[in-house]
């Protein structure tokens, strides 16, 4: 077997275009934070991406007894405690319509003492739609500016999106929306949840799978997200595999190239998420709407790699900190 590539800081470097449009962007991101519980109509503010919670959940990560052995430093324990949140993608917090079937299944892993090892954002599409961090960086402000100032920003959010089209015309990317579409009424435990782009393992780079198993994609059909996964634990618990793949050649695993899959490289099974029923937590508990699953705040041989996820690093540190300050007044006023 092919000794996997070592991680290099370059991957995570932005160049001078990149830092200023970054800067931009964190500022739009303050400033939707700050606004969200009027866009969204709610009494706290808001996360800037995955705003709405569906449920969040105790769970374990149990380590799988074939585990190759050098992976086994990483994983010195054989289960690990987890919080797992269920989210939707969505900026804005909608009760009326049909939430579009983009899901989050975010994951803290600690350990027994409740210490941090790894955050882990998963969501239910395995690419992301560009590689260019600046035509991400554009698109994603003029939509923060469209939530915040509407009709306004319509015409450069418009432009934004334009631009991003031909990224979207991969075989992957085409391949995996028509199998989205195909699964828009599933639900939402149902679905393969993906890292997206790479994570470190160490000194080698990874992407993460989780798979679940028997669970039935027609359950709560006719039940609110919410109200379906409340039903669910109530009767069942929830297992899923979870897979890595290692980064063995750029051309075939690239790192900064989100808009395709990763081929010839194996996933390697090493353990299962389980969430057993009745392990939901209070969704009104303002600590659950406090907590943050920022993958850059795990250990350092578990974060992110690459330039979209370096992004994520700012985008999410402005997020957290706007939306604490803002919902521990409004807690301390209740």
């Amino acid at each position: 077997m092919p000794q996997p590539l070592k991680f290099n800081k370059k991957f995570n470097e932005l160049n001078e275009e990149e830092k200023k449009l970054l800067e931009i962007n964190k500022k739009s991101i303050a400033d939707f934070v700050e606004q969200s519980s009027s866009i969204s109509d709610v009494n706290y503010a808001t996360r800037n991406a995955h705003a709405k919670t569906y449920a969040v959940a105790d769970g374990m990560f149990i380590i799988d007894q074939n585990i190759p052995e050098e992976l086994l430093p990483f994983f010195d324990s054989e289960k690990f405690n987890l919080t797992i949140r269920l989210s939707n993608v969505n900026l804005k917090i909608n009760t009326t319509e049909k939430d579009i079937p983009a899901y989050g299944f975010a994951v803290k892993i600690k350990d027994e003492n409740g210490g941090l090892i790894a955050n882990f954002p998963l969501i239910n599409f395995p690419l992301f739609p560009t590689n260019s961090v600046s035509l991400f960086l554009r698109l994603f402000t003029a939509i923060n500016r469209f939530y915040i100032k509407k009709w306004s920003n319509v015409f450069s959010l418009a432009v934004q999106t334009i631009k991003m089209v031909p990224s979207f015309f991969t075989l992957s990317f085409i391949r995996n929306i028509f199998k989205l579409l195909g699964k828009k009424n599933d639900f939402i435990l149902s679905f393969d949840y993906h890292s997206v782009g790479a994570y470190r393992l160490g000194e080698h780079m990874i992407k993460i799978k989780l798979v679940p198993k028997s669970v039935n994609k027609k359950f709560g059909r006719k039940l609110k997200m919410k109200d379906a996964l409340k039903s669910y634990f109530q009767d069942h618990n929830y297992s899923a595999d979870v897979f890595i793949q290692f980064c063995y050649d750029l051309k075939d695993q690239p790192i900064n190239r989100l808009n395709v899959e990763w081929k010839n490289s194996p996933f390697i099974k090493i353990g299962e998420v389980t969430i057993s029923k009745g392990a939901l937590l209070d969704p009104r508990d303002c600590n659950t709407e406090l907590l943050s699953f920022n993958p850059f705040e795990s250990k350092i041989f578990f974060q992110p790699v690459g330039k979209i996820q370096k992004l994520r690093d700012e985008a999410y540190k402005v997020s957290v900190q706007t939306r604490r300050k803002i919902n521990k007044l409004l807690h301390k006023h209740q």
